[in-house]
């Protein structure tokens, strides 16, 4: 019989039920544990591809080319595997399939109503992932209006499928008040009181904080949450995220769950590698999207997970108003770049400031999807003096398109479009930095996300093969079109159409992430 974990969230949003369900899924793997993990995203977007950065964090896309919310991420992170479509559950899909199938007449007449139509909807959806143990991990806070729906779904499904296997973890917030020099318990309370009008009743409930909680404190959300008080769970501020399965372990949490749950653990040693030194780099993120440091969560936790200090997000708008003098002196104090994908032309021309100013200053440079591309552009208008080169994206009129929708992608995609999404084939050449990367294996599988490509058909004299002569592109990935770009002469020049960072798992960054270290540790 299938167990399930439903993990809740309370207080506020954003305070790491992602990071504590990836944990728990890894800590009960780690055991011997079949486990999967499902996100559900309360939001009416069908996905998260059109939802903006700077407000949601960043779109992650899986193999099968689904655009995920960032908590997909971690999931992979953690457990070391890939996840699909079937992972992640929107709103907008369950009103959209609901939708149609009344369209469709499937519902024989009758009213379509949010019970049951719609909450057998989401049980089918959530029953349909096989596992030993699921994870089921509800996004936003109860008490908002949009979850409620998928709280009832859950209360349903521990009726219909066995309260005993079913284990609902509440995870909350206890803030510190400095006036008074005291945590205050009351919004956890409330917010468990909350869950059980729903009629949902926590086994466990994991209490976050800035600092760990006094014995009083645990003690009195254990008597006001109706919680045995071995079941409460601190889990103060960790300057490393990855630290939480360990922590979860000496808790004895997997046992804990194991017995509720009546699931047999096996013996393990806690294969569980992850930096805990790190190499004072600095690497700038030359990027627009500031409002939230999530927005490019992947690269950063790529970095991280190679053992550097995670990058600064460098405002490339800022950059845009800078001379070149001016650019030198805010990226002198770096000792590599990032210029990571994105969308519209806001702060492009800062970008470009900045792969300018690491060509010229061979200073080590990892562009990315759109990066890449301006890495395209940039040299076309300053080593070619096209001037008026760009991307068709940002400028429809240039005379020198160098970026732009290949013909083959005009016939394939819809007006108003789709993107290359996901996992495709990518062939690697000899003699590459990128083929020193990969350890010299010629053909990979990368994760994509872009509609717009290098055009070499009209612009073939800016690049060239390996080895061959003149100071151009070296063009050192193909798969239908150019795939990656970089420069001979250059410690790290590299631009690679696809997203290498979402391929990075816990104790196994993405190689390009681990080559820039050891160009980083050459340089010193």
């Amino acid at each position: 019989m299938k167990k399930y974990v439903i993990v809740t969230g309370g207080v506020l949003s954003g305070i790491g039920k992602g990071i504590f369900s990836a944990s728990l899924a890894r800590l009960m793997k780690e055991h011997g544990v079949d486990v999967n993990v499902l996100k559900i995203d309360p939001y009416l977007n069908v996905d998260a591809g059109t939802m903006n950065p700077n407000q949601h964090g960043e779109v992650f896309v899986t193999e099968d080319g689904y655009e995920a919310d960032l908590d997909l991420g971690h999931y992979e992170r953690f457990l070391g595997r890939d996840m699909t479509r079937q992972n992640n559950m929107t709103a907008g899909q369950v009103y959209l399939r609901v939708i149609e199938k009344e369209r469709q007449g499937k519902y024989l007449g009758n009213t379509v109503q949010i019970v049951p139509h719609l909450t057998e909807e989401i049980k089918d959806r959530i029953r349909a992932l096989e596992a030993e143990l699921l994870v089921v991990e509800i996004g936003g806070t109860v008490g908002d209006i949009e979850g409620e729906v998928f709280l009832e779904a859950v209360r349903e499904l521990q009726m219909e499928e066995g309260k005993e296997n079913f284990l609902f973890a509440h995870v909350t917030y206890v803030p510190y008040l400095r006036t008074t020099n005291e945590f205050k318990t009351k919004p956890t309370q409330q917010s468990v009181q909350l869950l059980r009008r729903i009629g949902i009743t926590p086994d466990m409930v994991i209490v976050r904080s800035e600092f760990p909680l006094d014995v009083p404190s645990m003690n009195k959300v254990a008597l006001f949450s109706g919680v045995p008080r071995d079941f409460v769970i601190n889990l103060p501020d960790t300057k490393n995220v990855y630290e939480v399965p360990e922590i979860l372990r000496d808790m004895g949490l997997h046992e804990k769950i194991a017995s509720k749950l009546n699931v047999e653990l096996k013996k393990s040693t806690f294969n569980w590698s992850y930096p805990k030194a790190f190499k004072p780099y600095r690497i700038a993120l030359v990027g627009k999207y500031l409002g939230t440091d999530d927005a490019y969560k992947s690269i950063i936790e790529s970095v991280f997970l190679t053992g550097i200090e995670k990058p600064t997000v460098v405002d490339s708008q800022m950059l845009e108003d800078m001379n070149d003098e001016e650019v030198k002196k805010v990226l002198d104090e770096y000792d590599a770049l990032i210029i990571p994908g994105g969308f519209g032309r806001r702060g492009v021309e800062g970008k470009i400031k900045a792969i300018k100013y690491a060509r010229e200053n061979k200073k080590p440079i990892l562009g990315i999807c759109l990066g890449m591309q301006l890495m395209v552009i940039e040299f076309a208008r300053n080593v070619f003096g096209y001037k008026e080169a760009n991307s068709t994206e940002f400028d429809p009129n240039t005379p020198y398109p160098v970026v732009d929708l290949m013909e083959e992608q005009k016939r394939i995609l819809k007006l108003g479009g789709t993107m290359r999404l996901g996992a495709q084939k990518v062939k690697i050449f000899p003699k590459t930095k990128l083929y020193e990367v990969y350890g010299g294996v010629e053909e990979v599988s990368e994760r994509h996300r872009h509609r717009y490509e290098a055009n070499e058909e009209a612009f073939p004299e800016l690049f060239k093969k390996p080895g061959e002569e003149g100071y151009k592109l070296v063009v050192s990935a193909k798969s239908d079109f150019i795939e990656a770009v970089e420069l001979e002469d250059h410690p790290f020049f590299v631009g690679v159409q696809f997203h290498p960072e979402y391929k990075s798992k816990v104790g196994a960054p993405h190689p390009i992430f681990v080559y820039l270290r050891k160009v980083l540790e050459g340089s010193q």
